[in-house]
């Protein structure tokens, strides 16, 4: 993890560089989510609820989920940007050393000016839970932390599974962006507010419904029977991104090098 902060640290140094457009775009992707949460605001200033859930508690599952968004665009973005590598030949590069794959890849290419977007969605979760009657405890303090964290694994191992599928196409598919940018659409509503079969994808497969919807329930005192499967339910989230590895180790088995 060491050779990781290294090129933390040097990346970010060199975004640095430029202060003036670091701020600019920083600025920038604070309000590319903020257009969305206007949407959300009006929809619930016209309809005042969809499906029980009131504006508030749909804002604290915006915020989780464009909060993991971010952090995790900003650390694993070298794979969301991973088939230049392989089209220049460049991870050939990253084969011949003796550090792992992930961690090189990763600490190619970081977004720190997608704390733009972070700060945006704290701003709405402090928001959020400040209107929100929810009697706090250390438990659901946890549950909340879980959530995040768990976005984050999800969405991190989405963009491995999409550079992973660029050692067969070279070129990175956008239809991807379905389970990414799509599934970040889904995700900050709660997943009941769906047709059956997508709230049952999004939980079995993709398993946003671990983040968003099951530890929210717990959180605002909507469980119904055992209170476990919900304070458990992100932990399945961070699970996700152990298949995620594995695929990708049978992916760099099937690399053919450009031979450069």
């Amino acid at each position: 993890m060491s050779l990781y902060f290294k090129y933390l640290q040097i990346l970010f140094k060199s975004q640095m560089q430029y202060r003036t457009s670091f701020l600019l775009l920083s600025f920038g992707q604070f309000f590319v989510p903020f257009s969305v949460f206007a949407g959300l605001y009006f929809l619930f200033e016209r309809f005042g609820q969809i499906k029980g859930w009131s504006f508030f508690e749909v804002a604290l599952c915006f915020a989780v989920i464009h909060m993991a968004f971010a952090i995790s665009e900003c650390f694993a973005r070298g794979f969301d940007t991973f088939s230049s590598l392989v089209k220049n030949g460049n991870f050939d590069r990253l084969l011949v050393r003796p550090r792992n794959t992930v961690i090189q890849v990763m600490g190619s290419q970081f977004e720190f000016t997608r704390i733009g977007r972070l700060i945006q969605s704290v701003i709405v979760l402090v928001w959020a839970v400040s209107q929100l009657n929810i009697e706090w405890s250390l438990i659901k303090f946890i549950v909340l932390l879980l959530m995040i964290i768990s976005g984050v694994f999800i969405f991190t191992g989405i963009f491995i599974l999409a550079a992973t599928l660029c050692f067969w196409t070279i070129q990175g598919l956008e239809v991807v962006n379905i389970f990414t940018d799509g599934g970040r659409e889904m995700a900050q509503y709660p997943l009941n507010i769906y047709h059956k079969w997508v709230s049952k994808f999004f939980t079995f497969v993709l398993p946003f419904g671990c983040v968003n919807y099951l530890p929210l329930l717990y959180l605002l005192d909507k469980n119904e029977g055992n209170a476990i499967l919900y304070i458990v339910a992100p932990v399945a989230g961070i699970l996700f991104i152990f298949p995620c590895l594995l695929i990708w180790k049978i992916g760099v088995g099937h690399y053919r090098s450009t031979g450069s």
